[in-house]
């Protein structure tokens, strides 16, 4: 099964990257929505607009709170429509080390795992044909290494921008440096930066209007913030408590303890540290004691983390609401949603303070303790129907779970939390990425434990997954030798499983057979349900893959009668229905095997797995075909075809038996329906949104009527076409509620229906597929 089950078995896409219940999350590369009103900056959109057109490389260079990250998200926003392939960001500020840069910028990118954990050239191969603008923000903390992939990126990807974000250039010749100033102050009191400093105050204080006195005291205190956009902007939520004369004092105060004198780059420095610092000095104990714990969340966190994870007798358990309202309030602490986070200065200074008072260590042994007990609460559920629910609530701590590994790994207690990670790694396919955590923890602590022989099995296990011959090989030769030291029979049952597997991936089907059948009988004795169904379905899938369909299908019916008929699990059964629709087909059975192929497409849906998804509609396309349903086959695998373009790959094929599978289904489609019509239809089915295109897979329409509308074709009303023109045109909810006279909570509603219609997930998408001069038409036809 040379290569079979690398392929096939499992190499989903990155973390959040979700088609339908994560579609209220935002993914790892897509810009985010604007939470205020953008104030100012028109030169400097102005000119980077003009550098897209002129440069590849543009960073953005100035200290921290300057507005950097803010005017580049813009910038970028207002390019999208002019780059074929989008934009895509990567967010480096929570990286602890360089060596995982590569890996961001693939999760950015959309990249499904690769075989090389966290190698450039996986990235630059994906964008080597695309027309892609790629944001790179908060690079100074590792300006060599971002240099070096934006070198590479750039000399082998012509069509590819770059922006980046850094408090220092990356020095790399193609590179235009443009500073980014504080906030303009030559206007007094017309100046952006007054004009930023009351649209906060009025959402800080609704309703308020400053007198022309004390707009004439705010532009002064605009001036002795330098214009730095941060800084003004944790002085105006002040004024929820302080009059702006009382205001203006008190922080004056603050920087005369610093002795901040003209505005030179140290002194705006030393503006925002005086502001950051004074806001500090305002807090309460409780929330100076939350706002240090907090910092060592690498991501948002919610409420429940925030308890687990920052509570103690110091700061006891439910009574962290008030110091997080308090935070909030002070705009120290943002929140989105039901979550919170804080930006990125912010969080610097609390993990300054959280150094100052001794808590470094015990407070981030919490964090790692917090997530290891929710993976093992993972593990124990992992085969029932909270699989997606807890895969979905660990999906949104991406971030704070890598934070918790690097950690363990700092502090030399990796092994643990390594061997627990696999349900997310498996259901995320993040193999090369369990892989490099699983080899470091084994390197860090070779006793032989329980928890040593556990991690090599998922290790061998992702080996298999990643089609690593050679790694599966030497990880389940050393699982068996210490997983007999222990003397436990279902770790050596699972031993002689992984043994099988790695028979398998190095092709010697018979000796795989031979192992598995052995580990299964074994594993029905002494392991559990989801240790049985585990050996079931790769047994299945090894049979499956060298023509055996009777005893394919009676494995996958084993795995289905573990699971139940009720089961709403998604990663084992989404594979056996997947695998079983192959089986049929070698039964000639091809309506079974359509109906099992409709069935595992949506069990990978639901996980938001686009590979398993794309795998999926060309089983379906082959079962289609061998019904006669030609051109509902030939729309299915145009469909395929975009989900594995955008995953940056070929098709996940390399068995020689579903090869020539597809490469019959291809000849038979050109034989009745004629090339060209073929590949026009081809064409249908990769430009379908993607909810359309799982409605068409899993409906019964033979495609003679399916064709993608345009945008403005009418799917949106008269109201949702306004609202989308003001999209594009980079406004917020905010600011369209107020443009159009209706209430925020309207202009969501009327987002989100946007959204759904369009089958898009950003605000950014629908820019790109309905140019504001496309609306403006549509209003007059209309």
């Amino acid at each position: 099964m040379q290569g079979g089950i690398n392929t096939l078995l499992s190499e989903q896409v990155n973390a959040g990257q979700s088609v339908g219940f994560l579609s209220s999350w935002r993914r790892p590369g897509r810009l985010p929505t604007e939470l205020t009103s953008f104030v100012g900056r028109e030169y400097e959109l102005r000119q980077l607009a003009q550098l897209f057109k002129q440069t590849r490389l543009v960073t953005l260079v100035g200290p921290g709170g300057v507005g950097k990250t803010r005017l580049a998200l813009r910038a970028a926003a207002q390019a999208a429509p002019g780059f074929a392939d989008g934009v895509r960001l990567a967010e480096l500020s929570g990286l602890r080390g360089p060596e995982r840069l590569p890996e961001v910028v693939a999760d950015a990118l959309e990249l499904a795992d690769r075989t090389r954990p966290f190698a450039f050239d996986a990235v630059v191969d994906h964008v080597a044909d695309r027309e892609l603008l790629l944001v790179l923000d908060t690079c100074e903390h590792m300006v060599d290494t971002c240099a070096l992939l934006a070198d590479a990126l750039l000399t082998r990807s012509p069509r590819l921008k770059i922006l980046t974000t850094s408090r220092q250039p990356l020095g790399i010749p193609a590179e235009y440096v443009m500073a980014v100033q504080p906030l303009d102050l030559a206007k007094g009191e017309n100046s952006e930066a007054l004009q930023l400093f009351e649209h906060r105050a009025a959402s800080a204080v609704p309703g308020l209007v400053l007198t022309p006195e004390e707009r004439t005291t705010a532009a002064a205190l605009c001036r002795r913030l330098d214009g730095v956009p941060l800084a003004i902007e944790l002085a105006a939520v002040r004024l929820r408590a302080l009059p702006i004369a009382t205001l203006t004092a008190r922080l004056t105060e603050s920087f005369a303890v610093l002795g901040t004198g003209r505005a030179t780059a140290h002194a705006r420095h030393q503006s925002l540290a005086a502001t950051i610092g004074w806001s500090h000095d305002l807090c309460s104990p409780d929330e100076r004691l939350l706002w240090a714990r907090l910092s060592v969340f690498g991501g948002d966190f919610d409420l429940a983390a925030i308890d687990a994870v920052c509570t103690d007798t110091r700061l006891p358990t439910g009574s962290v609401l008030e110091p997080i309202v308090g935070l909030v309030d002070k705009s120290v602490l943002l929140r989105e949603g039901d979550r919170y986070r804080f930006l990125d200065v912010i969080r610097d200074f609390g993990a300054q303070q959280l150094d100052r008072i001794g808590e470094t260590v015990p407070i981030r042994r919490r964090l790692i303790d917090y997530f290891h007990t929710r993976l093992s609460d993972f593990e124990k559920k992992f085969f029932t129907s909270a699989q997606v629910p807890l895969y979905t609530a660990l999906l949104s701590d991406y971030r704070n779970l890598t934070a918790a590994l690097e950690y363990a790994d700092a502090d030399g207690t990796l092994l643990a939390l390594a061997a627990a990670v696999w349900p997310y790694k498996l259901c995320a396919s993040h193999s090369a990425q369990a892989l490099y955590w699983m080899n470091r923890a084994l390197a860090q602590q070779p006793e032989i434990t329980e928890d040593r022989v556990k991690a090599l099995v998922w290790a061998t296990t992702f080996a298999v997954i990643q089609g690593d011959a050679e790694a599966a090989s030497r990880l389940s030769a050393v699982l068996q030798e210490q997983a007999a030291l222990l003397a436990d029979r279902r770790l050596n049952a699972l031993a002689l499983m992984c043994h099988g597997m790695a028979y398998g991936v190095t092709g010697e089907h018979h000796k795989a057979v031979e192992q598995l059948r052995l580990a299964l009988e074994r594993l029905k004795k002494d392991g559990t349900d989801l240790d049985v169904a585990l050996a079931s379905l790769r047994l299945g899938i090894v049979y499956a893959l060298h023509d055996r369909a009777d005893a394919a299908l009676s494995a996958f019916e084993e795995v289905l009668r573990l699971l139940g008929n009720d089961s709403r699990e998604s990663y084992v059964q989404g594979h056996t229905y997947g695998f079983m629709a192959v089986a049929q087909l070698q039964a000639g059975r091809a309506d079974a095997a359509e109906r099992a192929a409709r069935q595992a497409l949506e069990l990978h849906d639901c996980r938001g797995d686009i590979l398993g998804v794309a795998v999926c509609l060309d089983f379906l396309a082959w079962a289609t075909t061998e019904r006669g349903c030609h051109q509902r086959a030939a729309i299915i695998l145009g469909g395929a075809d975009a989900l594995f373009r955008l995953l940056g790959r070929g098709r996940a094929m390399e068995n020689a038996q579903l090869i020539r599978v597809h490469e019959l289904t291809l000849d038979e489609l050109d034989r009745s329906l004629g090339a060209a019509t073929r590949q026009e239809l081809h064409r249908t089915g990769a430009a379908l949104p993607h909810e359309r295109l799982m409605a068409f897979a899993l409906s019964d329409d033979n495609g003679l009527s399916v064709q993608p509308d345009p945008p403005a074709s009418g799917c949106l009303t008269r109201r949702e076409r306004e609202v989308a023109c003001l999209i594009t045109e980079g406004m917020t909810n905010r600011e369209i509620a107020e443009r159009l006279v209706i209430s925020k909570r309207t202009a969501d509603t009327h987002v989100e229906h946007i959204l759904t219609k369009l089958g898009v997930s950003s605000r950014t998408q629908v820019a790109a597929l309905f140019p504001a001069e496309q609306q403006r038409e549509a209003e007059k036809r209309n």
